[in-house]
């Protein structure tokens, strides 16, 4: 019976692989952000004679939000390889970030609400300066998803901060030694 379950245990351990290519695949997202972002690029280039300010702005902001998705992609992508399916071997690379490798699965649900937070931001800032083209209800709408993700993002850190201090088995919570 050991045997068969030794077997089980490692058939069922090997099946993180199979989130592997998930993994390989922000890559091609990672591409697609990048295509995006050069396509802004080539656009605010070519017409920033012509733009106004507030068009500048905007176009620059979208840049801005497009760099904050690829950071959040490239976060997902190592820290879930790392923390999921296996460590990457490079650790002596001369490159290598110092975060890769500390951060856990509450850090990057952290660091998500983070991230969508200030994409929110930048697209509320953005429909700011097309306020004169917006509708109040529009505008209502825009700050009324933005402050339900910043809502969302105080309560995912509230909560993982909660997790993060819970007492482990033998330990004893800080009302129960008072």
């Amino acid at each position: 019976m050991g045997r068969l379950e030794n077997r089980f245990e490692r058939l069922f351990f090997s099946t993180r692989w199979l989130v592997a290519p998930i993994y390989a695949g922000l890559v091609g997202g990672l591409v697609v952000v990048l295509v995006k972002f050069m396509q802004l690029m080539v656009h605010l280039v070519l017409h920033c004679l012509s733009l106004d300010f507030d068009d500048m702005s905007v176009a620059v902001l979208d840049m801005i939000d497009l760099a904050l998705l690829a950071n959040l992609v490239l976060i997902v992508m190592f820290a879930g390889y790392e923390n999921y399916v296996s460590r990457l071997d490079l650790r002596d690379h001369v490159d290598y970030p110092r975060w890769m490798g500390q951060v856990t699965f509450g850090d990057i649900k952290v660091k998500l609400m983070a991230s969508i937070v200030a994409m929110s931001a930048i697209h509320l800032l953005a429909d700011f300066l097309r306020l004169n083209s917006m509708t109040n209800r529009t505008l209502a709408w825009s700050v009324g998803i933005h402050m339900a993700f910043v809502v969302s993002g105080v309560l995912v850190a509230v909560m993982d901060k909660i997790a993060e201090h819970k007492p482990t088995q033998g330990e004893t919570s800080h009302s129960e030694k008072h």
